[in-house]
């Protein structure tokens, strides 16, 4: 094939020379423009994770996920590469970590524990429960449920990747940004599932809300979050892992009417 030079391309032009004419070159340039993207999901993952975790190993699997992002996207449908591609850059960098078996099977069955906690109290109580109420659910002192909170918060860096079935790979988060599906039964989904994360959102503490926009929205790192809320980054980790752990428990009724289809 031969090589086509293009040095002065825009941003579309490129999209059109990889995806139209197939210029490898055009390609190299989306990657290398792009790559930024890989550095900047890859830090926010690394919080809190265990030591024995290499950062250069996410990033490669992240690079995987954005070599796949540009091969898959489709420029002419307007959407917003930077988006679609930290959504595959993250399931890259997750997928690398589940392989990798990162979390040990004593913490995953912790953290499964608290989630079933608060997903049968505040389906009990319909509000958002205490530590101490949780803590009693679970026949720990509050100082051992904080501790659990810091031994399982590595967990949630996966929290909305989690197959919504386990024999498939759909998550529940690609429900949210997969526009394309057509099928009716996957808008009933959808719509259940949108209901069903607003309903969690609304049962979460307005500290444990704040930690979830701050970090989902406005892209904030947990250290610069804890500056913004004048608590130590140790708490801001607490909140946030209670904050997904009540989205999992609320979004685990939303799984099971899906497997009942």
């Amino acid at each position: 094939m031969i090589e086509h030079k293009t040095p002065h391309l825009t941003n579309l032009q490129m999209w059109q020379a990889w995806r139209e004419q197939g210029e490898l070159e055009a390609k190299k340039k989306l990657i290398e423009q792009y790559l930024p993207l890989v550095d900047y999901v890859t830090n926010r993952m690394a919080i809190g994770l265990p030591k024995n975790v290499i950062k250069d190993d996410l990033a490669s699997n992240g690079v995987m996920g954005l070599i796949d992002a540009i091969e898959k996207f489709d420029y002419g449908r307007g959407l917003q590469f930077e988006t679609y591609a930290s959504w595959r850059i993250r399931g890259a960098i997750i997928d690398g970590l589940r392989q990798g078996d990162w979390v040990p099977r004593s913490v995953r069955e912790k953290a499964k524990k608290v989630e079933e906690a608060y997903q049968h109290l505040e389906q009990q109580y319909l509000r958002s429960v205490t530590d101490a109420e949780i803590s009693r659910y679970l026949d720990v002192s509050e100082k051992e449920f904080i501790t659990m909170l810091q031994d399982i918060s590595v967990t949630t860096v996966c929290s909305l990747e989690d197959p919504i079935r386990d024999e498939e790979s759909e998550t529940r988060m690609s429900l949210l940004v997969d526009d394309k599906a057509k099928n009716p039964d996957h808008k009933v989904h959808e719509f259940y599932l949108k209901e069903s994360l607003v309903k969690g959102i609304d049962q979460l503490t307005e500290k444990e809300r704040t930690v979830v926009s701050l970090f989902y929205y406005e892209e904030l790192s947990l250290s610069e979050i804890a500056e913004v809320m004048s608590l130590s980054p140790s708490r801001i980790s607490q909140l946030h892992s209670k904050a997904i752990l009540r989205l999992r428990g609320a979004l685990a009724k939303h799984k099971d009417q899906l497997m009942e289809h």
